[in-house]
């Protein structure tokens, strides 16, 4: 029956009502009237296209659902037209946005450049289905193939993608059972299976847009390679955590002449303090590096120092930078020039073949992999991964343990990474890490690796180890 409303084969029945009604019209009417018993007509011919218009919309909707739940596509109608089908591409997206933000626990800023660049890995599925398609032209089914696959790709994914959100908002809250965050067999068949789902659905999607298996087969595989390496490679956050600082009443830094002698002065002192390296055993120093004017890290910077200090013998080597309203007058500011020359004055005291140097930085993260910077009104340069990697191997300093505190922290491993480095972070490159907020008294990660871990235990890795449980387990009672 549905065949029959959108078939060519039908429109000359749908239409032979409308034109004796205008004949009726025109007999029973008098001649002044006529004219409107035309317009009449051409009223009910408009309402009958907007009506057929709007079941194309929705047989293009349920049709892609059908292509999401795994069954094969029964036909497909022409059209929606370009603006159309942008629409309703456009309202699959803002679901799946408007799920996501549930993946933020608390308040949140969409960040529209990471929104935009989610984007990267639709624009690789299009023109690469153009080529495929394109090459076996021969062999579609539809007049606009490629914007049928995608339009329907965009519907059919929706159930699958929503339940994606869905198990991480789960997750997220601590709602899921613990062998869900173990990494369970059971874990890794359920992420298969949503694997396999996207296979079959895609096959499904390009089996209504072309008459052979094999191009089908080429698209679902094309499909599969383009969303492994966006989920690895391409993945992007568009909803932030913002930590809130209402209660907070903040101090700005006043600067003049006074302030920036005395951080000069503040600087060389440190730097020329410094114990040199003696004897043949390996000894260990520290760089602080805390850039964000929040009392946390001013807080957590002066925890680790204590820590390297009492735990590491490492007094009279730890060079600690802060940038806080409250410390200009007793502490150098961290600014990656300070970093730089705190670094080298390092390098100098210490045996850089032999001694271990200890870099700390805590702050806070973005998915751009900077370390956020902030001392009002100064201005302060964001750190990145490569600027610290390019000034350690200028000074040659071979043995290096470097902790990155901060949210994302997982997208410095790479470019800091040598068989010669530990590296340890608060978080992988897709997620966030906690206890960063102005109410906090140390972050998850400082407190569990160094306030607690390194206070039994000399070992880096050891302590690491044993904070990963801990923190998982505050991040689930806190329902991060």
């Amino acid at each position: 029956m549905e065949e029959q409303i959108i078939g060519a084969d039908s429109a000359p029945a749908a239409a032979a009502p409308r034109q004796l009604d205008a004949q009726t019209a025109s007999v029973l009417e008098p001649d002044g009237l006529t004219g409107g018993a035309s317009h009449e007509s051409a009223n009910t011919s408009d309402a009958a296209t907007l009506s057929t218009a709007s079941y194309s919309w929705i047989e293009w909707i349920r049709q892609g659902l059908r292509a999401g739940t795994l069954r094969p596509v029964q036909g497909l109608p022409e059209g929606p037209g370009a603006w159309p089908m942008l629409l309703l591409m456009a309202a699959m997206t803002v679901i799946v946005s408007g799920a996501s933000r549930l993946e933020v626990d608390g308040p949140a800023s969409f960040d529209l450049r990471a929104w935009l660049f989610g984007w990267a890995p639709a624009a690789l599925l299009v023109f690469g289905v153009w080529l495929v398609l394109h090459w076996a032209r021969e062999k579609t089914t539809h007049a606009s193939p490629v914007a049928a696959w995608y339009l329907l790709f965009s519907v059919a994914t929706l159930p699958l993608s929503l339940i994606g959100v869905a198990l991480s908002v789960l997750s997220l809250r601590g709602y899921m059972p613990q062998w869900w965050s173990q990494d369970s067999w059971f874990a890794w068949a359920i992420y298969a299976a949503l694997w396999v789902w996207l296979v079959i659905t895609t096959l499904r999607v390009s089996q209504a847009v072309t008459r052979s298996t094999h191009v089908a087969v080429s698209l679902a595989t094309y499909v599969l390679v383009v969303q492994i390496v966006a989920t690895w490679q391409l993945r992007t956050q568009e909803w932030q955590p913002v930590e809130s600082n209402d209660d907070d009443e903040f101090v700005s830094l006043e600067l003049s002449q006074d302030v920036f002698e005395s951080q000069q002065a503040l600087l060389k002192n440190l730097l020329q303090a410094i114990t040199p390296s003696t004897g043949s055993e390996r000894q260990t120093y520290g760089l602080v590096y805390a850039p964000y004017s929040e009392d946390v890290f001013l807080r957590e910077s002066a925890m680790v120092q204590q820590v390297l200090e009492e735990r590491f013998g490492a007094r009279g080597r730890v060079v600690r930078l802060v940038n806080n309203s409250t410390t200009a007058a007793e502490l150098p500011w961290a600014t990656t020039l300070n970093l730089q020359r705190s670094l080298r004055a390092l390098a100098e005291a210490m045996d850089t073949e032999r001694d271990v140097l200890v870099v700390y930085l805590t702050s806070h993260g973005g998915a751009d992999f900077k370390l956020a910077s902030e001392n009002w009104p100064l201005e302060v340069e964001d750190l990145t991964a490569g600027q610290l990697r390019a000034m350690l191997d200028e000074l040659g300093i071979r043995h290096r343990v470097i902790a990155v505190s901060a949210c994302y922290a997982g997208g410095w491993i790479e470019p800091l990474q040598n068989e010669d480095t530990l590296i340890m972070t608060a978080a992988d490159k897709d997620h966030t890490s906690y206890g960063c907020g102005s109410k906090s008294e140390l972050t998850f990660f400082g407190r569990a690796v160094f306030d607690e871990q390194l206070r039994k235990t000399l070992s880096f890795e050891k302590a690491f180890n044993a904070a990963v449980p801990v923190i998982k387990q505050r991040e689930i009672e806190g329902k991060k």
